[in-house]
């Protein structure tokens, strides 16, 4: 049986928080093959390009995990862009933000508009490197059933 990485396209302008999550991915034991883009502008290009490409063709991602606060373009625009192309809007898009940590009741309402767009989870970036391996394994174990493909351990 073939099987293939999970293509992951994180889009974050954090460099410490790409390199961290690119240590996670690692470590844990999905196949994965990582792209990263450091704001909302370079992300939309590159799926962009990826669909008028004809040479070196790059698929498009399986899932990408959006920061929500970027440079250029935010991930609500990002989101919005994606899940209104035709061709885009069936990839699975993880919303990653370290944002309203403190109003529980704000951040909930911030996760139903997010939905509401076209968002198939919602991620708290934390503090500890176990932490973010963890939600990080859980949000690709989703992608996985979601997707109904088989992909290597």
């Amino acid at each position: 049986m073939n099987s293939r990485p999970l293509n992951i396209l994180l889009a974050d302008d954090d460099t410490d928080d790409c390199n961290f999550f690119e240590k996670a991915l690692e470590e844990i034991s999905i196949a994965t093959k990582l792209q990263i883009v450091n704001d909302g502008e370079e992300l939309m290009n590159y799926l962009s390009d990826n669909l008028v490409r004809t040479q070196n063709y790059t698929p498009l991602p399986d899932v990408i995990f959006l920061d929500l606060s970027m440079p250029r373009k935010t991930g609500f625009e990002c989101l919005t862009e994606i899940k209104q192309n035709e061709k885009l809007k069936d990839i699975q898009v993880v919303m990653f933000s370290t944002s309203y940590l403190r109003d529980y009741d704000y951040e909930k309402q911030i996760i139903n508009i997010l939905k509401g767009l076209g968002a198939d989870d919602y991620i708290r970036k934390r503090g500890g490197f176990e932490q973010l391996k963890q939600v990080i394994n859980e949000a690709l174990i989703k992608v996985k059933e979601k997707r109904g493909k088989k992909y290597e351990l």
